[in-house]
């Protein structure tokens, strides 16, 4: 059920629909917009009858929601939701650029794909410091190390970090180093994991699961944003379907669905949607011109001698190019590349 209050409600009026919400049993999460707040009451009560919060002062309407997912939804927050994070915002008229290594495997490394991705204007470097692995023989990462030369190397060249976070255990350890946590696929369905992840203070970048549909997704999201932490970022990374011709089936649709359901920003990761270097731009492209509020890809300088995912990677001159294609779709819809 969403609460949606007059223009002008006084704080105190805002705390006694509160109260009268929370002695009827329902958690309430609260979104404070220009004019209005908007109270989100969770809580699966049948019986109730929500002419009782109508009826208080300071109410403009009550609302129904339907869908399973509550505080993901467009009900409970209209307008797109902008997070800014150090100063960079994700979400609204920016599209934003992470890019970097799949893994992080030396000091040199980093700082190499480092300079060059901020050269050509991407703002977030990605990296795995824990890497999840199909095979167990496969790197697993260089852990704290990694995570040690992944920051001293964004702050060189004046970039955010996203990483990767497999378990609960290590969120306290990725906390100190990065500003984005990533949750894997793999992770996408660990609803205990996730509820863990409502507690930290850094926002989550989620991505969807090989086999999860866009409701089973928003969901997920809904674990995390249930358990206080508002900042989910949600990464279309390709689905498994019966094809075989690309390492997944990048769902562009997606974004346009998720923004019509959800106020939560998404982006998209074309170098795991299609895993093929040569068809990295094109699908990136593709994903700007659907309206994805950012975009995600791996970069090396030498992916022949990577540790992981050499074959997706795209050359810092490719990334180079990619990044003059997408400014001038981005500038075509409205929107920019920063």
């Amino acid at each position: 059920m969403v609460v949606v209050t007059e223009p002008g409600t006084s704080e105190k009026q805002i705390e006694e629909i509160i109260r009268v919400l929370n002695e009827h049993g329902f958690d309430v999460h609260r979104s404070t917009g220009v004019q209005q707040t908007v109270l989100g009451a969770i809580g699966v009560h049948p019986e109730f009858d929500h002419r009782q919060i109508e009826l208080l002062s300071g109410v403009a309407e009550v609302l129904r929601i339907t869908e399973p997912y509550k505080l993901a939804s467009r009900t409970f927050k209209r307008e797109g939701s902008i997070f800014d994070i150090g100063g960079l915002k994700i979400g609204g008229n920016n599209v934003v650029v992470i890019a970097g290594p799949c893994a992080v495997e030396n000091e040199k490394q980093i700082f190499t794909i480092a300079e060059a991705v901020a050269r050509s204007g991407a703002r977030i470097l990605r990296g795995g410091a824990f890497k999840p692995r199909t095979s167990p023989y496969s790197f697993q990462g260089l852990g704290e190390d990694g995570l040690k030369m992944m920051r001293a190397a964004a702050d060189e060249y004046k970039l955010k970090i996203v990483t990767e976070v497999m378990d609960k255990s290590q969120i306290t350890l990725v906390e100190k180093y990065a500003d984005i946590l990533q949750i894997g696929a793999r992770n996408m369905q660990n609803f205990t994991f996730l509820r863990e992840l409502g507690t930290a203070s850094k926002p989550v970048l989620l991505k969807r699961g090989q086999a999860a549909t866009i409701d089973e997704w928003l969901m997920s999201a809904e674990y995390v944003l249930s358990g206080g932490n508002h900042q989910v970022i949600l990464c279309e990374r390709g689905i498994r379907t019966f094809e075989t011709a690309t390492r997944n089936t990048l769902d562009i649709s997606a974004i346009p669905v998720v923004q019509k359901k959800s106020h939560l920003p998404i982006i998209a990761d074309p170098s795991h949607g299609i895993g093929i270097r040569d068809k990295v731009i094109q699908m990136a492209r593709a994903c700007v011109a659907a309206g994805a509020d950012g975009i995600m890809v791996e970069v090396h300088h030498d992916p022949d001698h990577a540790k992981s995912d050499g074959a997706q990677s795209l050359f810092p001159d490719q990334f180079a190019q990619m990044m003059k294609e997408v400014r001038l779709i981005a500038e075509a819809i409205g929107r920019t590349i920063g």
